[in-house]
């Protein structure tokens, strides 16, 4: 998905808000690496389109408060098999 990069900054956010997503999962679905995800939504979209940032850097927030979480439930089923 390369080309526009701020259409490809608009529908990554859009992606990310729609689908309450992660960077990792983003990044997966649009066959881009996770810098380019990051780039994308923190440097390239406040400069056209300011409300959409404001929305998807919430989900990102949320994401980022989570991932301990995440992180441990992984752990559990990698330990015990469930």
């Amino acid at each position: 998905m390369k080309g526009n990069m701020e259409e490809r900054a608009e529908r990554l956010a859009l992606y990310i808000i729609e689908n309450r997503a992660t960077v990792r999962a983003a990044a997966q679905k649009f066959a881009i690496s996770k810098s380019t995800v990051h780039k994308d939504l923190s440097e390239r979209l406040p400069g056209f389109n300011r409300t959409l940032y404001q929305q998807v850097k919430e989900v990102l927030e949320e994401n980022k408060a989570e991932r301990h979480i995440r992180g441990g439930i992984a752990t559990r089923k990698k330990y015990k098999g469930t």
